[in-house]
């Protein structure tokens, strides 16, 4: 058996390098752009690095949980089984309780036994009727701001690659760090590959990957963006931390050191 990691978009994997198709190729049909990419004026060498996580962050919603639910509603997943212990899992994981090899393999376990282009259809009509409606104009505007001012802007994300690379497209990124599908012989196995990239492990793969460009964290005057306590490492190890839509556990520690607060709901 070949055991690999997916890589279906040009997005910068944990070694920095470019991979896959064009984007040309991977736009869904029928669906247009919602952000358009702009260059940094820096290059590769921006002296700013912004660092955004995506789930209740930059959408307002859970890629995981949210497919599980599109899921259970084509029919692919029955309800009666699966609707509770998905439930289960999200309660843990807002509280930062769940272990993360349980998180990540329970909801990579929807796609084990097929192969990325027997996916290919459900995850664009996925993008298109479920992610899309979910991202606030406010989010694209903050993305774009940072893309502006020349700043290396990365997506942080611990839910897996293939979910989440059209989203970070959608939302104009060019690099994504995410937890990464295992493939044996070319279909899901249902389990991960590398360093999840989950709590201590966003640092982990942060760290990795900039080496990987041949810079590192200090090199940047740096800001993190996050909703969740699960992402307090990453927050830490930034210059600027700026909580959006924080959790209840996350807000305390914020408001305790002075954290900028965003809610994009509103604009603000």
């Amino acid at each position: 058996m070949t055991q690999q990691a997916i890589g279906a978009l040009p997005m910068a994997h944990d070694d920095g390098r470019a991979h896959g198709t064009s984007t040309d190729e991977t736009t869904p049909a029928g669906i247009g752009p919602l952000a358009t990419r702009h260059a940094s004026p820096g290059g590769e060498h921006a002296s700013r690095l912004a660092l955004f996580d995506l789930d209740h962050t930059l959408l307002l919603g859970d890629s995981d949980v949210l497919w599980c639910d599109f899921l259970m509603d084509q029919g692919v997943l029955a309800r009666a089984d699966f609707a509770q212990r998905n439930a289960d899992i999200e309660a843990r994981y807002k509280t930062g309780a769940v272990d993360a090899v349980e998180f990540a393999n329970f909801y990579l376990s929807t796609l084990a036994g097929r192969s990325p282009a027997q996916w290919e259809a459900m995850r664009r009509q996925f993008l298109r009727d479920v992610i899309m409606p979910r991202i606030p104009q406010a989010s694209i505007d903050l993305v774009a701001s940072h893309q502006r001012a020349g700043d290396l802007v990365v997506l942080t994300t611990a839910t897996n690659r293939f979910l989440t690379e059209l989203t970070a497209q959608r939302l104009g990124f060019a690099h994504v760090i995410a937890t990464e599908p295992e493939l044996v012989d070319g279909v899901f196995s249902g389990a991960t590959t590398g360093v999840l990239n989950m709590r201590g492990g966003k640092v982990t793969r942060l760290h990795a990957w900039l080496q990987a460009r041949g810079t590192q964290l200090q090199c940047f005057e740096s800001t993190g963006y996050s909703d969740s306590i699960n992402d307090l490492p990453l927050l830490e190890a930034v210059d600027h931390a700026v909580v959006v839509h924080a959790d209840a556990r996350l807000a305390a520690i914020a408001a305790e050191r002075g954290w900028r607060s965003l809610d994009l709901t509103k604009g603000d």
